[in-house]
């Protein structure tokens, strides 16, 4: 009786999600996150957790990261969760799979978060106005995303026509944005796009430095 490989081998399955553990792990966080300030008391731990520009001059420095962790609404959370997902696989798949390659990434998203409230303060400087949200870092993560494009998964130029392309359609989409006041999931709250176009640029910037470290290329 002949053999039929095609019938007596089983199926490949599909893994249900094939994005790497880091970003994954960023996505639960960013939503998760949303869930858990809201059963411990949403407007307090806002008003207690968020950055204002202020901060800075008061030495409130912690401010800068924990403001990444908290979100105005269910559509804000669920939204950057989505993009930080989209973002982060690549980035967390040329960083590698380790646990110190995921630490690393998790350190590159809260400096590109820090360094994206930091340009908002220096904009503000002195204002009292609360900022939340991750996608300050998000942001980061697309400006290092778009030279792994250019460098077809290696670090890419800096002028290179995927960082330029990717930043000036960003930095347009966001001056939009500042002249209307209006972006989805944002409700009646300002955005903050200044931090937006702050956190590309630290994470074309950043993507260099990050990868020399780890030895990638």
């Amino acid at each position: 009786m002949p053999f039929d490989s095609e019938a007596q081998v089983p199926p490949v399955r599909e893994p249900m999600f094939k994005a790497p553990w880091p970003a994954l792990a960023l996505c639960v966080v960013i939503i998760g996150g949303y869930a858990l300030q809201g059963a411990v008391g949403g407007d307090a731990v806002i008003a207690r957790y968020a950055f204002s520009p202020i901060d800075l001059q008061d030495g409130r420095w912690p401010l800068l990261f924990t403001a990444l962790f908290l979100h105005g609404s269910w559509p804000h959370a669920l939204m950057n969760g989505a993009f930080a997902l989209a973002f982060a696989t690549p980035l967390a798949r040329f960083f590698g799979l380790r646990l110190r390659d995921g630490a690393a990434f998790a350190v590159f998203y809260l400096a590109c978060g820090a360094l994206a409230n930091v340009g908002y303060a220096v904009l503000h400087a002195g204002e009292h106005g609360l900022l939340v949200g991750a996608s300050g870092a998000v942001s980061g993560l697309m400006g290092a995303a778009s030279r792994l494009i250019a460098g077809r998964g290696a670090v890419g130029p800096i002028l290179s026509r995927p960082v330029l392309g990717m930043g000036g359609a960003w930095l347009a989409i966001n001056l939009l944005i500042a002249l209307f006041g209006f972006a989805p999931g944002a409700g009646d709250a300002t955005v903050a796009w200044e931090a937006h176009v702050a956190g590309f640029i630290a994470g074309v910037l950043l993507l260099g430095p990050f990868a020399a470290a780890l030895r990638r290329r």
